[in-house]
């Protein structure tokens, strides 16, 4: 079986597949189809990617614009730093549409005597699932662009960049949202009672869409630390942003 599998071409250009152990979702760098590895045929789901629109020296700019503003920043960080790596990569997302809704019941101890409250947390989202096993990637804090997402088209990926292929199905995602969901709501309960007594939550899913997005990883270095910035390609807007910690603070 691993033989066929290393000799694996794409279902609809059959030019060979590059991939990495785990991988279960291919793209193919010539067509650009989506290839299944386990059984060696093109995924007929939605395909979609967003555009990068920035070039290394735009994202180096948009760096140095977020290291001179907002607060709890080193006033000489934009100066005293120095980019030592600057790169993109397409990586794989899966985009769950779902609706949830969940009833609650708790105790509320915060004042007096301990009450029995009840409540209910009523839900739309956009979840996203990052297509990559033992990977860490800030999901909750990217607002996707699903506006700007095109059919996936492979002359639209910018030279030297990385594409990252899945390694999970759909299915698989859908089961990771609805229990990350069922999760946030607890955690939403947890905000109006001190203990959950009982909670049930009813998660209905739409179509699933399987899409590579532009993310820059740059990493910096600031008084001989490292420290990293994730930067989506699309709108250049800054994803997430290490700071060094207060003790490198000139306070006066």
């Amino acid at each position: 079986m691993t033989g066929i599998v290393e000799r694996l071409s794409c279902s609809h250009c059959n030019a060979p597949l590059e991939y990495e152990p785990g991988e279960i979702i291919v793209t193919c760098k010539y067509c650009g189809s989506s290839n299944v590895i386990k059984t060696g045929v093109a995924f007929t789901f939605e395909h979609s990617m967003l555009v990068n629109n920035f070039d290394e020296e735009d994202i180096k700019n948009r760096v140095k614009e977020w290291m001179e503003s907002g607060f709890l920043k080193p006033k000489d960080l934009e100066k005293s730093s120095k980019m030592t790596e600057v790169n993109l990569t397409y990586l794989p997302f899966w985009v769950i549409p779902l609706e949830a809704k969940s009833h609650y019941k708790g105790l509320f101890e915060r004042v007096g005597p301990g009450i029995v409250k009840e409540g209910a947390i009523s839900k739309s989202y956009n979840w996203l699932v990052l297509g990559r096993k033992a990977s860490e990637f800030p999901t909750r804090e990217y607002d996707i662009p699903l506006k700007g997402k095109i059919p996936f088209n492979i002359t639209k990926v910018r030279s030297g960049a990385k594409v990252l292929n899945s390694e999970i199905v759909e299915t698989e995602a859908i089961e990771i949202a609805k229990q990350q969901v069922k999760s946030h709501h607890d955690f939403l309960a947890k905000q109006d009672v001190d203990r959950i007594i009982e909670i049930k939550t009813d998660i209905t899913v739409d179509d699933a869409v399987y899409l590579h997005s532009p993310i820059w990883f740059i990493t910096y270095t600031y008084k001989e630390r490292s420290y990293q910035l994730i930067l989506e390609g699309s709108n250049g807007t800054v994803i997430k942003g290490d700071i060094p910690p207060l003790e490198e603070f000139k306070l006066f």
